[in-house]
């Protein structure tokens, strides 16, 4: 009989990977969580294994030979206090990973404050493409697989590397377990207020993750970030490699026809199959991961060509009544600044609008009111979804070109409004966003469907 796992928190983005892998390997698999959400909790319900809603249990009635523990589960569970008071086997989800999965592979792991589920699947696309098959566990759902994680069959395993905390018990960052070969290094920036105080803090496990590299690993990194130099400046023990758009780069991309060089020489040329020049950075720091493990630059540009983005990473979701409709996991300011340049690259000729939430721990606690108007300047409309009481005096300088809704079916009211034919809008927020992009794109099909409606689109 094959050991029992129950995964604690089974419908979060790491932990429905992880339960997917654990039941590859043929353990015997069970989970909890408070709810299962699309995407990552429809992941889990495909999983076929028992699901429970609610933590209101003990270890009774979810009996198992060992829990894995998610980050988002705390003190106070019910049935983690029952795991507790029965002194039984817990681990977390990411030392589990490590332990059972990834020490045995080459690990080719993608870390940064933005752009980490996109490269992520960029690498993962190469290195399916070029035949390896390797095992993956993304914090997304990548559309070329439609799973977010597998075992695989080679010796690679490409893993999206966060900096978050890994458990209640374990406040080391998710990545320190991961034991790359290879890690790319795309930005680094101050991110989740809740648990670091200031940057430094993470610049230093950014540093801890570069003392996992074997001497004979890679660390490709972004050095016009300064952030990321002050982690390798610290002490790196294995070759670094750089990219960028400019500069003395030995990865380097030119032009929206874009153009991979390395060393001083063109490798390929071919239109990318995503928009903006952040997107063009991930194309780049992907291939020159894939390239340590075999897969030629040369044909980079070919086996991007059928490659989509992940669920929600500027996921294109309707065009009706040529309205055009984006939804994007934005979380962060700089994050909403890049999705907006690439939206007004992607439609350059259309009106743009932008509707989005300030959800996570950090944007709710204001930290970023400064820079956040300016990261908006793309959109010719913004509307923003929240209570706080900063929001307002942040949006204040843009005048009637913002306005804020206190809940998603306000903003939706509001948007419908707002919409002229040809309009490019786009949704960004890293939660369900009250369905908001459901009940739009319904919004916009109803229009389609019955003219009088009161929508003129």
């Amino acid at each position: 009989m094959s050991e029992h796992l129950h995964f604690i928190g089974i419908a979060g983005a790491f932990m429905a990977g992880a339960a997917r892998i654990a039941k590859e390997m043929g353990y015997t698999v069970s989970g909890s969580d408070a709810a299962f959400y699309p995407p990552m909790g429809t992941q889990a319900q495909a999983l076929g294994v028992p699901l429970f809603t609610g933590y209101d249990a003990t270890v009774e009635t979810r009996p198992a030979d060992c829990y894995v523990v998610g980050n988002a589960v705390s003190r106070g569970n019910p049935l983690m206090e029952s795991v507790l008071l029965e002194r039984r086997p817990y681990i977390s989800g990411a030392q589990w990973l490590g332990e059972k999965v990834l020490s045995s592979r080459t690990v080719l792991a993608v870390a940064g404050t933005h752009g980490k589920t996109t490269t992520t699947s960029l690498l993962l696309w190469l290195l399916e493409r070029a035949g390896f098959a390797p095992g993956f566990l993304l914090g997304g759902l990548p559309q070329n697989f439609d799973i977010s994680a597998r075992l695989g069959t080679s010796p690679f395993f490409v893993i999206e590397a966060d900096e978050y905390d890994t458990a209640f018990f374990d406040k080391r960052p998710k990545f320190l377990h991961y034991r790359p070969t290879v890690t790319v290094l795309n930005n680094l920036e101050f991110d989740h207020a809740d648990i670091y105080s200031n940057v430094g803090e993470i610049v230093k496990q950014f540093h801890y993750l570069l003392r996992l590299l074997p001497a004979d690993g890679l660390a490709i990194a972004r050095t016009d970030d300064a952030n990321l130099a002050s982690a390798i400046k610290i002490g790196a023990y294995c070759p670094t490699v750089t990219f960028g758009e400019t500069g003395d780069w030995q990865w380097r991309w030119h032009g929206k026809e874009m153009a991979i060089w390395h060393d001083g020489e063109e490798c390929c040329r071919f239109v990318p199959p995503l928009a903006g020049a952040a997107n063009r950075d991930n194309i780049v720091a992907a291939a020159a991961a894939a390239a340590f493990v075999g897969v030629k630059p040369l044909h980079v540009g070919d086996y991007l060509r059928d490659f989509k983005p992940p669920l929600r990473r500027l996921q294109k979701l309707t065009n009706v009544g040529d309205v055009v409709l984006y939804d994007d996991f934005g979380h962060h300011p700089t994050a909403y600044r890049k999705s907006l340049e690439a939206l007004a690259e992607a439609e350059p000729h259309r009106r743009l609008l932008t509707v989005f939430e300030p959800r996570s721990n950090t944007m709710k606690a204001g930290i970023f009111a400064e820079e956040l108007p300016k990261s908006l300047a793309a959109a010719e409309k913004i509307v923003a979804v929240g209570t706080q009481p900063w929001l307002e005096k942040a949006l204040k300088i843009l005048g009637d070109k913002a306005t804020i809704c206190t809940n998603a079916d306000m903003a939706l009211a509001h948007i419908l409004q707002e919409i002229r034919p040809g309009d490019c809008i786009l949704l960004m927020s890293n939660g369900d966003f009250g369905e908001l992009p459901k009940k739009l794109m319904d919004a916009l099909e109803k229009s389609r469907l019955h003219p009088d409606s009161g929508l003129d689109i």
